[in-house]
């Protein structure tokens, strides 16, 4: 019930299997029951609580495919009372161009940034963790660290179980983010979250095998919940606290 944290992290990520589609139909029903995620949280409150205090700086959250900014609102609220200046990306519910959102979400952290006189981290749930490791990519000097859950990284939209609503250009994308992840591998800190429960992204497309930072955990969500699981929420704190490697 959330009392004790169900996330690990395995020996090498990098070994594990590569995505070969979707999640199955049994994991995709799965995520009718990720409410009871959010159920955990007060079993967890214990040791949400005593996670270490954050340090001031600016962390930035971006939504999934499809979901309003709101969505990010109790992480958000979570990391605000452990002493970070947390925001949402300010753009509202995530339409699913990744293009465009790249380029406005660099334009407005480099304002705040310059604000703030310090980087940001940016933590980024499915799509939207997409949008962070390239704006990471693009702007190394401007973000401290990138946390992701539940973010497809390899294969693109066809190992989601929403494939046909991402468009003709998915494919593109993703054949451009392998370019990128071949000539300019991501850089700064990077924390991975996976859930085998996951019943809209494959799991195995989560895992990094391009960039040298990356650190993967996996959590035991379906993807629906990974927003309130305090799993997540305990990652997040923890490696928010650890600064810039």
């Amino acid at each position: 019930m959330g009392v004790r944290s169900r996330a690990q992290s395995p020996d090498d990520a990098r070994t594990l299997e590569r995505p070969s589609g979707p999640p199955s139909r049994r994991t995709a029903l799965g995520e009718l029951g990720a409410g009871l995620d959010a159920v955990r949280l007060l079993g967890a409150a214990p040791r949400l609580a005593s996670a270490p205090r954050g340090d001031g700086h600016l962390v930035v959250d971006i939504p999934g495919w499809r979901a309003p900014e709101l969505s990010g609102a109790p992480l958000r609220a979570y990391l605000r009372r452990l002493g970070y200046d947390a925001r949402g990306w300010g753009f509202g519910t995530n339409t699913g161009d990744p293009r465009r959102d790249v380029e406005r979400l660099s334009e407005r952290l480099l304002r705040l940034v310059d604000a703030a006189g310090s980087p940001a981290s940016l933590v980024g749930w499915s799509l939207g963790g997409v949008v962070a490791r390239e704006v990471a990519r693009r702007h190394p000097e401007a973000v401290r660290r990138v946390i992701t859950y539940g973010t497809p990284v390899s294969g693109g939209a066809a190992h989601t179980t929403v494939a046909r609503f991402f468009g003709p250009g998915s494919d593109d994308a993703d054949r451009v983010t392998r370019r990128l992840d071949a000539r300019s591998p991501i850089q700064v800190p990077l924390t991975v979250m996976f859930s085998r429960r996951d019943g809209i992204v494959s799991w195995q497309a989560c895992i990094d095998h391009a960039s040298p930072s990356a650190e993967h955990v996996e959590v035991f969500s379906t993807h629906l919940g990974m927003g309130v699981d305090p799993d997540v929420w305990s990652v997040v704190a923890g490696r928010l606290a650890q600064g810039r490697d």
